[in-house]
């Protein structure tokens, strides 16, 4: 009942007031991104949602789009902008993904949703993290987040998939608040400091 209803409203209510709440700094950081990157304040990027669906992931555009002389990018940390580096240390960069949940792309928490090519690489097992709505955060991000292999992300969103209650959720999201609060095993982003995913060695 909670996984199938109960949640979605929750979701549903928490990102229609928690943009309301928010406005005001979502409001800024867009018109001070969208100077900073050229008319580009969001970021948007195709991710692997519940069941394996694509759908695009919407956060705050936090790299300018700068080459070398080669019309190359620049190396992603080089392109990181002052405001783009604190949105990240804030996890501000994730607010727009409330327009995710809205959209029901997205839950508040649940598995991190990845890029599609890494489908391909997923054992059975691995795969059943998209039994559920991928989330902003979630068990694997309050378990060490980029200090964990892949293996071990896979294995705590499995986890949380097999085990998705109330009393999970709500310990994942005061968690979360703690995290981000004194700054706990956050990185500049959820894969900038991981190698490629290219499967599990048996």
């Amino acid at each position: 009942m909670y996984s199938i209803f109960i949640k979605r409203i929750f979701d549903f209510l928490a990102a229609f007031f928690g943009l309301i709440i928010i406005s005001p700094i979502f409001i800024i950081l867009m018109f001070s991104l969208f100077i900073l990157n050229n008319g580009k304040p969001f970021f948007y990027q195709r991710r692997t949602g519940k069941h394996g669906t694509l759908f695009t992931i919407i956060k705050f555009k936090t790299m300018n789009d700068k080459t070398d002389k080669n019309g190359e990018l620049l190396p992603a940390m080089e392109r990181v902008t002052k405001i783009g580096n604190l949105c990240r240390k804030l996890s501000l960069d994730e607010l727009p993904q409330l327009i995710n949940i809205l959209k029901g792309d997205m839950s508040l928490i649940g598995p991190r949703p990845l890029l599609p090519q890494y489908l391909q690489y997923y054992n059975a097992r691995q795969n059943k993290r998209h039994d559920v709505l991928p989330g902003i955060t979630g068990w694997a991000q309050v378990n060490g987040r980029n200090t964990i292999s892949w293996e071990q992300k896979f294995e705590y969103d499995v986890y949380y998939v097999e085990h998705q209650s109330f009393s999970l959720d709500l310990k994942i999201f005061l968690r979360t608040i703690d995290k981000v609060i004194n700054r706990k095993d956050i990185n500049n982003s959820e894969t900038m400091d991981m190698p490629e995913f290219l499967g599990t060695k048996e």
